[in-house]
């Protein structure tokens, strides 16, 4: 077997490797990339390969570049409160939550995944970007009693039809019977972890926390042994399901100079609740005026898309274009081809009144312009039927 070279993209201890690195180099990772500061596992096989794997059974991911942010102490509720327009007193200890954190303006910070693991006791894992810094700014100044610290907690994620099985092999009924979004503390044969019904798949799905990082190695081989009669593999996260599934990737589909209200999050902003939050007032200023532009759903003509690398430039119909006069109107953030939809599927940012179902684009794709149309997403399963099952 082939091992990848690390020094193509290293130079120096500077990126951080994660517990399961070895592990994930004695599978044969081919690609990596950098998130968090940290190496990122994306390919193990052929893309589409390891998207059917996930579809039809059960794939295994290193996402500990999910790094953590725990807040603690006792003011550690009000606090966390603070940062997302989220109302957390909706989150019961044991529970956990997709949020957005914002900023003064409105605009995104980071979407984490949120659990409670106790009234004043709080993780954030992390999508790419410094969010210990932020809160640590935050907290400066805010006369609230908090710590805050990255622990000593690297997640993996076990997705697909099958990790049920694993999970119920791993630690029984009682946590592969998990609800969608809540999560046990627990341990593997004296291994501490977190187990948690959540996933970037769109799949059913599991992410295991673990709590030990020296035993990273030791609980990857056991997550393998369970699922191996069952075909389990590892995988980097599939960007085709993903993007199916109408999941969005921070830093690509959304950033800090875009809002909720933009990507269709607006749902994550309880305007109503009593605790304050950051950006509240720029967050109802755009709530009452309407955003000027919107994330919109987008199919693609012609030949199979690699997944793109750049935000490709979109025109209006008959307005400009490529081969012709007028600066492009927005931007496709992310496309992909669909193997079970067969056609190119992804996400536009475009003026409100370009975002309407219908809606005739042109896309100046690698392969040169293509007719382009705004069509309704999720592209599949819209009411999440299948992680939740």
């Amino acid at each position: 077997m082939t091992t990848f070279d690390m020094a193509l993209i290293q130079r120096g201890a500077r990126l951080r490797r994660s517990p399961y690195f070895d592990a994930t180099l004695r599978a044969g990772c081919r690609a990596y990339t950098v998130y968090n500061h940290m190496f990122l596992p994306t390919r193990y096989d052929d893309l589409h390969a390891e998207y059917e794997r996930l579809r039809t059974g059960v794939t295994v991911w290193d996402v500990s570049v999910e790094r953590q942010v725990e807040i603690t102490g006792p003011d550690a509720f009000a606090f966390t409160n603070m940062l997302t327009p989220r109302d957390l007193s909706k989150c019961a200890v044991g529970q956990g939550k997709y949020v957005l954190i914002t900023a003064e303006d409105g605009g995104i910070v980071n979407d984490p995944v949120l659990l409670r693991l106790g009234e004043n006791h709080f993780w954030l894992a992390l999508a790419d970007s410094d969010v210990l810094l932020w809160a640590k700014g935050v907290a400066l100044n805010s006369g609230l009693d908090v710590r805050l610290r990255e622990p000593d907690v690297s997640p993996m994620q076990v997705q697909g039809p099958k990790s049920k099985e694993v999970v119920r092999r791993l630690f029984g009924d009682g946590v592969a019977g998990l609800r969608y979004y809540w999560f046990a503390e627990t341990d593997l044969d004296g291994i501490p972890v977190v187990v948690t019904r959540t996933g970037w798949s769109g799949e059913v799905g599991y992410e295991i926390y673990l709590r030990e990082g020296s035993r990273g190695v030791e609980l990857w081989d056991r997550v393998i042994d369970a699922g191996a009669d069952l075909g389990i593999a590892p995988t980097g996260p599939s960007d085709i399901r993903r993007i199916e599934a109408g999941i969005l990737n921070y830093g690509i589909d959304m950033t800090l100079d875009t809002n909720p209200y933009e990507v269709g999050m607006g749902w994550q902003v309880d305007r109503g609740q009593e605790g304050d939050f950051i950006g509240r007032g720029a967050l109802a200023r755009i709530a009452a005026e309407g955003p000027r532009r919107r994330l919109a759903g987008v199919e693609i003509a012609g030949a199979p898309l690699d997944l793109n690398m750049t935000r490709w430039p979109v025109w209006a119909d008959g307005v400009g274009g490529a081969g012709g006069n007028g600066d492009a109107i927005g931007r496709v953030t992310s496309a992909v081809w669909s193997p079970r939809l067969k056609r190119n599927i992804g996400y536009a940012m475009v003026p409100t009144a370009l975002a309407e179902l219908g809606t005739r684009l042109r896309v100046a794709t690698p392969d040169g312009e293509r007719q382009a149309a705004v069509v309704p997403k999720p592209f599949v399963d819209p009411d999440k039927e299948i992680p939740k099952s």
